[in-house]
């Protein structure tokens, strides 16, 4: 399972296991699995798309602006806002 984060300037919205998180990213959209190359990214407005399973319909966090950044601990999304 990949750890994933969603971290705001004011709170910690989401800290779990999930099998795949699909990010908005400046240059498209990238999808990341456990085991992902390191990377980091500037991300645009739109929907984080969060697959608990592989065969689950995706529950959808809306975002505004901020990085991601994948490295061996996981996924974590600094977002300026998620609703």
């Amino acid at each position: 399972m990949l750890h994933f984060e969603l971290v705001t300037p004011e709170r910690l919205v989401r800290s779990e296991d999930v099998h795949m998180v699909v990010v908005p990213g400046t240059e498209g959209d990238f999808g990341v699995l456990e085991g992902h190359a390191p990377l980091m990214s500037t991300i645009r407005d739109g929907n984080l798309e969060i697959y608990k399973t592989g065969a689950t319909t995706p529950e959808t966090i809306r975002i505004e602006g901020g990085f991601a950044e994948v490295n061996e601990r996981g996924l974590t999304v600094l977002a300026e806002k998620a609703e």
